[in-house]
């Protein structure tokens, strides 16, 4: 799975322990997809009356949701679904792996291609995928990058899941743009059949609902895409402010995960219509949904048609809105849709 944290978590520490509020607030973390998960929440639900379950067993309850997804989405787990229908096998499809196809072949459809799971070929080719047969090792193979895109673009078109369970097509396939937000949603969505109301899930990416310890909305910094800006919160380059309700919060930027080869700079983001890394101005695109998942796709599909075309996308999206950082001749400048609350 990927590791991509470029948004970090502002919320304010209760220190008056004699605040009967604040302390239904717990804090639980664990190992998720190669990094560390935390998940915010308050034990007292909307109705008044504490969640019915144990610190430990909803820690339990989450890490159970991780270990599905790990076994479900995985490239590094060679016994997962993904792994091992990569690897050429007959698998069956579990419920989740249905839905989240589902979800990308619907924007897949939409986007023109421009988000496309089906593109794991390309990704293991530049050296961002699972295998490590990659052109980022091997200078030979990168002198004929032109013959090798040429030779894998024809395979990464992306089946309906009709075609996909009857065996009609067999691509490989690579999650990592959408599996952390899908992840931070199906956490979310059992803490809410729990009954709890306030909670802030950061999964590599974020959910957040209701209010933090202060009885204020959860804000969520948003990173400078600066190359070598690898910790989160070192420098900032705004904070968002939620207002109480349900969104999913995601970054996508190439100041993270990228390579120098002969002086070019080759970025993670690559354009499944050209099979190449993109190489358009625009830095970081962080987004605003009505849950992770949506977000995670959306900010991917951003950094791959790149600025205009984004600014058009997310201003024909209802109840989308996003922050976009790009390079401006050496200058860096924001863009924000009218909505995106930013202090």
């Amino acid at each position: 799975m990927k590791l991509r944290s470029h948004i970090v978590l502002f919320m304010a520490v209760c220190l008056l322990s004699s605040c009967a509020v604040r302390d239904d607030y717990i804090a639980v973390s664990g190992y998720a997809q190669g990094g560390i998960y935390t998940v915010k929440l308050n034990l007292r639900g909307a109705d008044g009356k504490k969640v019915g379950m144990s610190p430990e067993a909803i820690k339990a309850g989450i890490d159970s949701i991780i270990t599905l997804v790990d076994t479900t989405f995985s490239g590094y787990n060679k016994a997962s679904v993904l792994s091992r229908w990569n690897a050429g096998e007959e698998v069956s499809f579990n419920g989740i792996f249905r839905e989240l196809y589902g979800f990308s072949y619907d924007l897949y459809s939409r986007s023109g291609g421009a988000f496309n799971v089906a593109a794991g070929p390309l990704f293991d080719l530049w050296g961002f995928g699972f295998t490590s047969d990659s052109l980022q090792r091997d200078p030979d193979a990168l002198r004929k990058q032109e013959e090798a895109v040429r030779q894998v673009l024809p395979t990464v078109e992306m089946p309906s899941l009709q075609q996909l369970e009857s065996g009609v097509s067999h691509p490989r396939l690579n999650f990592n743009a959408v599996a952390q937000g899908f992840t931070c949603d199906l956490v979310a969505g059992w803490l809410g059949s729990l009954g709890v109301k306030d909670m802030l899930v950061d999964i590599g990416e974020i959910f957040c609902q209701g209010f933090n310890p202060s009885h204020k909305p959860w804000s969520v910094g948003i990173d400078r895409p600066v190359d070598g800006n690898n910790t989160p919160g070192a420098d900032l380059d705004g904070i968002w402010q939620a207002d109480g309700g349900a969104y999913g919060v995601v970054t996508s930027g190439n100041y993270r995960k990228f390579y120098i080869r002969d002086g070019k700079k080759y970025a993670h983001t690559i354009d499944p219509r050209t099979g190449w890394p993109v190489t358009h101005n625009l830095l970081s695109a962080t987004i605003i949904a009505r849950n992770a998942t949506i977000a995670d796709a959306y900010a991917t599909y951003c950094m791959v048609i790149g600025l205009d075309a984004a600014k058009e996308f997310i201003s024909s999206e209802e109840g989308v809105e996003a922050y976009l950082i790009y390079d401006d001749e050496g200058t860096m400048r924001e863009w924000r849709s009218e909505g995106f609350s930013l202090r």
